[in-house]
């Protein structure tokens, strides 16, 4: 090492391994990759260089870049035009210590590339300035203008070119990179340290450095995809920490090596091609990617075909190698032979070297699009068909055709035509979508006695013109013949509907027409027989064999069923053919009108004030159902007698339609009266009508409307008859008013009224309810102790006050019962009930409701014997009349057992 006055000196430990990499790679003409010329430029720059004065350009090389290439500078004092010339944004003069940054060049399109070099600018004629090392010593041209500018020593600074460490290095770590040394270090003792991404900013301790020795080490293998280059400063300071140097830029770069395969950006390309493509054509793209450095042949990659499906005599595609581009190499591509190839393409980096290269692979399927290089083919020469006559709608074919290309396109798609031999229009065809059959269709019906037979000449085509070089016709031909079936057709009417005119008035029996239809079955003799469907007034009827028309009424014109002066009926022709077919006709009978109908005044009533100052006036029509000019004007006159109407009453005329009755008098009683008037219309000869007006006159209020009272008296009742009237109607409400309350009484006391029938003859059932139910098997282990009599009552005593059970004994004095005698009597059963019946009704310990009575309560000391001991007298001697005696209620039982008289 050359110990010079200058800031530190930097020994490179490593050099550069890009040479040695390539020294054992064969010597072709390398191709043009992209990048600047240069990894690291130097320039010293005087002090006149001015603002926005060009100081250095850049040489980038674009070759396989698409688009403008642009440049960016890391330091915004410095901008770099589109052509690579660096220029300043502010005097140079202020630049006190060299300067160092980055230049960085990428495409505007979608190319993520980004390639960059370093400039570092030196002030020349610094007064620090010293000679540089010569072992260290860097020239490099810049062309700005046309004066060269050399590298050259200058005091205290040195020019530190970048660090070339190679990635993936196997070590041994710490690996030493460079070292650093102040000469300053001969009077004191410095400390150095590294600042920066890789030292103390993360990524962190990649670098680190002796601080005595100067010795700079790379710590663990480095990644370029990772990270492609580190920018440290390194430091020198005391043992005070106080700075004795200026920090200096250590640029480190990570040298490339080929540790990553080509990666194909999909696994599956999808690419078309139409077929009959000529040599050439271009398919598709197939682009890989390498993370190595692609301006080393580490990411340089290189295309090829592996495979080929299905497999030709001759490739049919070829693959570029360097872009990836898949073309056609042969002709003869047919999809109707071949509709899809299998490409498997192999990307190799180090130049597509199959030897030391990384290779990946991936798919392309090449489909083959259709032209339209197959006409349409009919399948027959002849279609036969057949179509029943006068069936609309109906598919008398179908015209099958082949066509080869790929079904629902355009190319494949077929359309019918008919070109002869249908002038009128009966049939058209129609496409089935999925078929691509023709489908005949008749769109006109067809008239056997017309036509019998049909001939056709159809041509099928594409909607679309064959490709071009296609020496097919583009369309087929082929005949249909049609036969027409034919059919019962039903009679028609030629004129339907018909119209004639008559007169209104035409007498019964008057034949008006010959309504006859006619049969269209010309080949076939059929009679045709008429009935009536429709005749609404039944004014008409038709002769059934030749369809004459006669009345059966007189016509009128005024009737509802006549509409603007027409009636209409219809009729029904029906044929004698198998299966019988019938058809309908309508007769229009337009009647003209003659002056059959006198006028009717309107209105028939009317009302008026008794006293009116402007008079008492009723406006007057009439109204006749005749046409004019059997109608209207009319002339409205009083009758002469009597001679009260006129001398109370005038008419006046208003216009032809209307006139006015006016009262002559000043005041008129109430009531109603009944004017006749005279109408006539202006008929030849005119018709006259006697209409009696029946005239309301009552008394009004200020508004000149009739009165309640006034409007009843001009009914015709008096005073008297109305207060009948409302007399009668509160009578029949006073009545109602009193049968309600009658009834409600009613009901009242029967609710009240105590039973009036005997005890005696109350031979209802009392049936108690305990609300208790038995249960299962589990309930049948009775206690009998609980229905004896109780040796002690306290449970009894203890109960509180209320109404008891009828089976419970009570415990306050009991009301003697009497006691059955133990000698029987025959008359002392009915004794034994009365008595018992009067102590129950005086017994006060009683429930107050009909319940069960007990007359004999058996408990411990009961004197009744067991019942068991009885025994059935056989001996049939006994004697039962005395039951006779014991009244009526065992009379039953004494005819059964006493031997009364035998039927």
């Amino acid at each position: 090492l050359i110990s010079v006055p200058l800031f530190m000196h930097v020994i490179n430990i490593t050099g550069s391994n890009n040479a040695r990499n390539r020294g054992d790679l064969p010597k072709p003409k390398p191709p043009c990759r992209p990048g600047f010329s240069e990894s690291f430029y130097t320039v010293f720059v005087s002090r006149d260089i001015l603002q926005g004065r060009s100081i250095l350009k850049v040489k980038f090389d674009a070759c396989q870049v698409t688009g403008a290439v642009g440049f960016e500078s890391s330091d915004p004092n410095f901008s770099v035009r589109p052509d690579g010339s660096i220029y300043t944004e502010q005097e140079v003069a202020n630049l006190s210590e060299p300067v160092q940054f980055m230049v960085t060049a990428k495409g505007h399109n979608l190319d993520l590339h980004i390639w960059e070099t370093t400039v570092k600018l030196a002030l020349a004629g610094h007064p620090s300035s010293t000679s540089i090392n010569p072992v260290r010593a860097l020239f490099l041209r810049h062309q700005s203008g046309s004066s060269p500018i050399s590298l050259r020593r200058q005091k205290r600074d040195w020019v530190i070119p970048p660090i070339n460490v190679p990635e993936n290095s196997r070590g041994p770590f710490p690996q030493m990179l460079v070292r650093i040394r102040s000469d300053k270090d001969r009077d004191i003792q410095i400390r150095y340290s590294i600042t920066g991404a890789g030292a103390d900013q993360p990524p962190n301790d990649v670098y680190n450095i002796d601080p005595v020795a100067g010795k700079m080490f790379v710590t663990r293998p480095l990644d370029r995809e990772e990270r492609a280059s580190y920018h440290v400063k390194a430091h020198a300071v005391d043992m005070n920490g106080i700075q004795v140097e200026s920090p200096i830029d250590l640029y480190i770069y990570v040298i490339d090596m080929n540790d990553n395969r080509p990666e194909f950006r999909n696994q599956v390309y999808n690419g078309s091609v139409a077929e009959g493509s000529k040599p050439g054509t271009h398919v598709m793209k197939v682009t890989a990617h390498d993370a190595d450095d692609d301006t080393t042949a580490n990411g340089i990659v290189q295309y090829r075909i592996l495979s080929e499906m299905p497999h030709n005599p001759s490739h049919m595609f070829t693959i570029n190698r360097e872009t990836g581009d898949i073309v056609t190499v042969a002709a003869g591509l047919d999809r109707e032979r071949i509709p899809q190839y299998t490409l498997i393409v192999q990307a190799t980096d180090m130049d597509g070297s199959q030897t030391i290269g990384l290779s990946n692979t991936a798919t392309a399927l090449i489909t083959v699009t259709d032209i339209n290089d197959n006409p349409p083919e009919m399948t027959a020469r002849t279609f036969l068909g057949e179509v029943q006559e006068n069936k609309l709608g109906a598919v008398v074919t179908n015209l099958t055709v082949t066509d080869r290309d790929q079904p629902d396109t355009p190319n494949w798609r077929a359309v019918y035509k008919i070109v002869h031999g249908d002038p009128q229009g009966h049939f058209t065809i129609n496409t089935n979508h999925m078929t691509n059959d023709g489908m005949l269709t008749v769109v006109k019906p067809v008239d056997y006695e017309n036509n019998r037979s049909f001939m056709l000449t159809v041509v099928v085509f594409n909607p679309v013109e064959l490709a071009k070089g296609i020496q097919s016709s583009p369309q087929s031909t082929a005949g249909v013949s049609i036969s027409v079936k034919d059919v019962n057709e039903p009679p028609y009417f030629p004129s339907n509907p018909a119209m004639i005119r008559f007169e209104e008035g035409v007498p019964a029996g008057t034949t008006i027409t010959i309504f006859a239809a006619r049969d269209p079955d010309i080949f076939t003799r059929q009679r045709v027989r008429y009935s009536k469907l429709s005749d609404p007034a039944n004014w008409l009827q038709i002769n059934t064999s030749n369809g004459e028309i006669t009345t059966m009424a007189m016509l009128d014109r005024e009737s509802v069923y006549v509409k603007n002066n027409i009636y209409e009926a219809t009729f029904l022709a029906a044929d004698d053919g198998k299966p019988s077919a019938t058809g309908t006709g309508t007769l229009q009978i337009y009647l003209t009108d003659v002056n059959d109908n006198a006028p009717v005044l309107v209105p028939r009533e009317a009302q008026v004030c008794e006293r009116s100052r402007s008079g008492s006036r009723v406006n007057l029509t009439a109204n006749d159902p005749d046409a004019d000019p059997s109608a209207g004007p009319f002339v409205f006159d009083l009758p002469p007698y009597p001679q009260a109407i006129r001398r109370n009453w005038t008419i006046v005329r208003l216009n032809g339609y209307y006139t006015q009755l006016r009262l002559k008098l000043h005041h008129l009683e109430s009531g109603v009266y009944n004017i006749p008037i005279l109408v006539s219309d202006s008929g030849n000869p005119p018709l006259s009508n006697r209409t009696v007006l029946k005239l309301k006159v009552c008394p009004c209020d200020e508004n000149g409307d009739c009165t309640t009272i006034g409007a009843v008296a001009a009914a015709g009742l008096g005073t008297g008859a109305i207060i009948a009237i409302l007399i009668c109607i509160i009578i029949l409400l006073s009545m109602v008013l009193l049968f309600v309350m009658w009834m409600k009484r009613r009901e009242k006391e029967r609710q009240t009224k105590p039973l009036l029938i005997d005890p005696e003859d109350d031979v209802r059932d009392n049936i108690l309810k305990y609300d208790e139910e038995g249960g299962g098997e589990e309930d049948q282990d009775y206690d009998l102790s609980q229905l004896q009599q109780p040796e002690s009552l306290d449970h009894i005593i203890s109960k509180p006050a209320g109404v008891r059970r009828v089976d419970e004994r009570p415990v306050i004095a009991e009301s003697q019962y009497p006691v059955r005698s133990a000698l029987p009597h025959p008359g002392d059963i009915g004794d034994f009930i009365n008595d018992g019946l009067r102590a129950a009704d005086n017994d006060p310990t009683a429930p107050p409701y009909d319940s069960l009575l007990v007359f004999d309560y058996e408990g411990s000391g009961s004197t009744a014997g067991s019942v068991s001991s009885l025994n059935s007298s056989s001996s049939g001697d006994q004697d039962y009349d005395y039951l006779n005696d014991w009244g009526p209620r065992f009379k039953k039982l004494a005819d059964l057992y006493g031997g009364g008289d035998e039927d």
